[in-house]
């Protein structure tokens, strides 16, 4: 049996995002989808009971309405709802243990209005066991204003042909095929250090053209493996003469869906953000995968 899906709900508006969003993917996965609410941390070192029992309350009437509402609107779902008295950050990474994938709203009730990225969400990118999907609100106001684009049937993959990632690969793909999407490949790639020297002043077009052409069957090779395991996925190749993270925003303003990858640190605690990672779920305009991957 495939892992079920995991959500965070907290009662914001993103985290209503994140499991409807979630609802739809673990009825693509054809797998259980689990709500977990988590009450606040209350300031102090002594919380009256009777507090922390209405807190509890209040969270568990929230999942159940949840669950209730996904229900209704995904009649095949299987959807159950938990409660859990740690911190959010804490009880999402336990259960993510269990979870194919976890899926949380870019920010939560905490925070102030132009936060684009709340702690949880960026603890849940840098340490959960599994790919983890951030979702900003709905209808789709970012922090600045912006509108998010509409559903367009794209998923954009970050990919380097000369480190790939394999399991970041897999999920773009596995989620192309299972949506009936497009996918864009998309690698930035930057001239060669031979191409600026004291000798060197101009690029000429037609170096240029050579090494961009180079990249473009390194991409080729590296994307075959997947390509002959999802034949039925169209996928192009987008090489951008930019630096990744701006090469990666701008493919996310025509995608649904955004996939890079997150290398874990053994040396790290709970794993560390690299800065493109940070920069993307900071300013991309569509959901984020964020999928770990050893080394």
């Amino acid at each position: 049996m495939r892992p079920l899906v995991l959500a965070g709900i907290d009662g914001s508006e993103c985290a209503a995002a994140a499991a409807g969003w979630a609802a739809r993917e673990a009825v693509l996965r054809g797998v259980p989808l689990r709500l977990l609410h988590a009450s606040p941390q209350l300031p102090g070192t002594t919380v009256p009971r009777p507090a922390l029992d209405r807190l509890r309350l209040m969270g568990v009437r929230l999942t159940q309405r949840t669950a209730e509402d996904l229900a209704d609107r995904h009649p095949d779902l299987e959807v159950e709802g938990g409660q859990a008295d740690e911190p959010p950050a804490d009880a999402l990474l336990g259960a993510a243990r269990d979870a194919g994938l976890l899926v949380v709203g870019t920010r939560g009730t905490g925070g102030f209005e132009e936060l684009a990225v709340g702690s949880v969400a960026l603890r849940m990118a840098a340490a959960a066991p599994c790919p983890v999907v951030l979702v900003p609100p709905r209808p789709g106001a970012y922090a600045d204003g912006a509108p998010a684009p509409r559903r367009t049937g794209r998923i954009a993959l970050g990919f380097d042909a000369h480190r790939p990632v394999a399991e970041a690969a897999g999920f773009a793909f596995s989620a192309a095929e299972a949506r009936g999407a497009r996918l864009r490949v998309v690698q930035a790639w930057g001239l060669p250090p031979e191409s600026v020297s004291s000798r060197t002043l101009v690029v000429t077009e037609e170096d240029r053209a050579t090494w961009e052409d180079q990249e473009v069957l390194e991409l080729s090779d590296a994307l075959r493996p997947w390509q002959e395991k999802h034949p039925r996925v169209s996928a192009a190749t987008d090489l951008m003469l930019l630096h990744p993270a701006e090469a990666l925003l701008n493919a996310s303003r025509n995608a649904d869906l955004l996939v890079v990858g997150r290398r874990t640190d053994p040396t790290a605690a709970e794993g560390r953000l690299g800065p493109v990672t940070h920069a993307v779920l900071h300013h991309a305009r569509c959901p984020v995968a964020v999928v770990p991957h050893a080394g």
